[in-house]
């Protein structure tokens, strides 16, 4: 009777140990809302580090949308026709945020933000309450391209050092090229095992050329109007900057319209350490807010 005791108290304990290996193994991911730490800030900006500065900016911004976004990728997917300062002009009397109405020009990047809903909201949420890491990690991740041998000036985009920063920008102003990349090769050998880079596979219409680096592929230039980017990275300061009037604004004709609603009132999210100054009034905003004044240039390029 002891031994039958003692076997089957034996089973439920193995059963409980199971049990409780199988819960832990199913643990939901961190919170939303938790500091990103360097791996995942790696992990997180590797699919985009290498886009031109100008669309990354609103990349950044309009994450800080996610809603608006699938809304905008929605409209973009029921207009296949449009794209372009064509698709911005068509949504500009929608009632989104700037940013997500300059992304209607680039449907790919829309569709991927869309598709990877979970990482477009967690990626604007790291941009609000961590926006100086994220800018010095997309400069990290150039570096490293570029000692990989993977980050050149090509015919699409020019690369461009500004003192120890590598900034990238359309070789033509008015036509934009959204590179295709493999981040688990554009980088070298990646660094966090534990935390490989969030991949995408290549849209449809893009293609490898000869001469280019492994893993880079580049679809048809989308044309864009002078002006079109109202945001851009001011590298120097480690943060993205908002020009005085949107491009949205002079298209429409509404010359005094403010910028981006994002720069206006945001707040890191619940749960984030608040690293962002309170200006004079007692309103927060973030460091990108600061614009120029009375028509005059930012303040990066005043410097």
């Amino acid at each position: 009777m002891k031994a039958f005791v003692k076997h089957a108290l034996r089973q439920l304990l193995v059963l409980l140990v199971s049990v409780s290996v199988a819960f832990a193994q199913t643990q939901a991911p961190a919170p939303r809302h938790a500091a990103a730490t360097q791996q995942e800030l790696d992990q997180m900006l590797a699919p985009i580090a290498l886009y031109p500065d100008s669309l990354l900016s609103q990349i950044f911004m309009a994450s800080t949308y996610p809603l608006e976004v699938v809304e905008a990728a929605r409209w973009s997917r029921a207009n296949p026709g449009l794209k372009g300062e064509e698709a911005a002009n068509a949504v500009e009397q929608r009632d989104w945020d700037a940013s997500v109405k300059s992304l209607t020009a680039f449907p790919q990047v829309l569709a991927m933000m869309d598709q990877q809903l979970e990482w477009t909201a967690r990626l604007g949420d790291v941009f609000i309450a961590q926006e100086p890491q994220v800018m010095e990690t997309v400069q990290s991740l150039r570096q490293k391209a570029y000692a990989a041998g993977n980050l050149r000036s090509t015919e699409q985009a020019y690369v461009v050092q500004q003192g120890e920063a590598l900034a990238i920008e359309p070789a033509t102003p008015q036509v934009v090229y959204v590179p295709y990349y493999d981040p688990r090769v554009a980088y070298g050998s990646w660094w966090w095992p534990a935390y490989p880079p969030v991949y995408w596979t290549p849209w449809p219409g893009y293609y490898a050329y000869p001469g280019y680096p492994v893993g880079f592929a580049w679809g048809a230039g989308i044309v864009v109007g002078a002006g079109f980017f109202f945001s851009s990275c001011d590298w120097r300061a480690g943060r993205a900057v908002s020009h005085p009037v949107l491009a949205a604004a002079i298209r429409s004709g509404h010359a005094g319209r403010p910028a981006a609603r994002f720069p206006l009132a945001r707040s890191a999210p619940p749960g984030y350490p608040q690293q962002l100054a309170e200006p004079a009034g007692g309103a927060r905003r973030p460091s990108s807010c600061k614009r120029a004044r009375n028509g005059s240039a930012p303040e990066s390029a005043q410097a």
